[in-house]
């Protein structure tokens, strides 16, 4: 995999999807390889043309001469908002190209269901996020408004051409200025959210908006935002494993000691509240053996 072996790689990722024993082993060996890529979110509400702009983008960054890698979540998560195989299609073009890899990946409950919280999941894991919408997403912005102008770095009204386009860009711009300006809200670096137009099916605006993904990108850096935000992201990360770690040793250890399993019977039984239990059983596994 280290040495571009792209079947190799898809291989590693479906081990660490299955949870395999191995992940702790592919970490060690990945950690030092870490860091170097810039991750781009794209994301939004079904039909919004999220994988053609991701099509038109990779294409632009292979001319460049850039590796990329595109990760496209299970479609039962609105972050690609339709069937993997049509983004497959939809990237057929890039299949061949050793120094492209595309991958499907099953959200495996990590991601939550409902467009508004996971773009708040998707700033977690990107440097930069792209929020794509297009002139028949009013309704949808006016119920995601305040958690997309928390996450959205970048706004793309795409397919543009169309009806409502123009009014759309004009509200997005003046509530991001309102935002920006704003001295509630708490800012990391001076950017305010540019809105950008696009017709990526016929790769219109694609350029621009790399140049706002770079020049982003460039803000981050100078101001030592960028690396702030990679450490955050790495104690989320930290956290969300040692939840997970505890609670799979609570649960298998329900079956071997009684005295957890006791509180769990009494909470079924209804004669302990779940929130007591929780301390009971927090006081039984740490206790010194």
């Amino acid at each position: 995999m280290l040495a571009g072996d792209r079947l190799a790689l898809a291989r590693l990722i479906t081990r660490v999807e299955n949870r395999g024993p191995e992940i702790p082993e592919i970490m060690r060996a990945i950690q030092p390889r870490l860091g170097r890529a810039h991750v781009l979110g794209i994301t939004g509400p079904p039909g919004a043309g999220k994988s053609t702009l991701v099509d038109r983008l990779t294409s632009h960054l292979r001319a460049e001469g850039a590796a990329v890698g595109v990760l496209a979540v299970d479609p039962s998560s609105p972050f690609t908002g339709g069937a993997v195989l049509g983004d497959r299609i939809r990237m057929q073009a890039h299949t061949l190209d050793p120094e492209v890899f595309i991958r499907s990946m099953a959200t495996r409950g990590s991601l939550a269901v409902g467009v508004g919280q996971t773009e708040l999941d998707i700033v977690k894991l990107a440097d930069t996020t792209v929020v794509a919408l297009v002139p028949e997403s009013g309704d949808s912005v006016q119920a995601m408004k305040a958690g997309l102008m928390e996450v959205a770095d970048i706004f793309v009204v795409n397919k543009a051409d169309r009806d409502g386009a123009h009014a759309l860009m004009a509200e997005l711009r003046f509530s991001m200025h309102l935002h920006y300006s704003s001295s509630a809200s708490p800012k990391d670096i001076d950017w305010e959210t540019p809105v950008l137009a696009t017709q990526a099916v016929s790769d219109v605006g694609v350029t621009e908006l790399l140049a706002e993904v770079k020049r982003h990108r460039a803000v981050l850096e100078a101001g030592g935002a960028l690396e702030k935000r990679r450490q955050a992201r790495r104690r989320a990360e930290l956290r969300t494993l040692l939840v997970e770690r505890f609670a799979s040793e609570v649960l298998g250890r329900v079956e071997q000691d009684r005295a957890i399993a006791r509180v769990f019977d009494a909470v079924a039984d209804g004669a302990l509240d779940s929130y007591s239990a929780v301390s009971r059983i927090l006081s039984t596994m740490l206790r010194p053996p």
